[in-house]
């Protein structure tokens, strides 16, 4: 069995693997995605200039389903839109080290379903 500790290690290495890939810039941000147990949060990100440009989590916006797919949805929905607020239309997206299976899956399902394009 492997201990929450050497999960959360090989989760940063797979995610030092995906930033070599995967980088944001003017034209096309990154949207990042973190979850915990309780929670999940987001970022598009701009990494040529450092900023991050639009956010969102189920901490700061209220959303009463904490971190289960449901909340993952809503966030998803929401971060779309206020990108496309910003003029923010393509994104590339990063997992964040995480299987692209359940929140993670559900939320880039939602934001696409919400007119971001990845």
């Amino acid at each position: 069995m492997i201990s929450q500790r050497k999960r959360n290690e090989i989760r940063l290495r797979v995610h030092d693997r995906i930033r070599a890939k995967v980088n944001g810039t003017t034209e096309r941000p990154r949207l990042n995605v973190y979850r915990s147990l309780n929670h999940i949060y987001v970022q598009v990100i701009d990494d040529a200039q450092g900023f991050t440009l639009v956010s969102a989590s189920t901490v700061a916006d209220n959303v009463k389903a904490g971190g289960n797919i449901n909340a993952a949805k809503e966030i998803g929905k929401l971060v779309a839109e206020r990108a496309q607020e910003k003029g923010i239309k393509k994104v590339v997206f990063d997992r964040g080290g995480y299987l692209y299976h359940g929140r993670i899956k559900a939320l880039a399902d939602a934001a696409r379903e919400a007119g971001l394009e990845f």
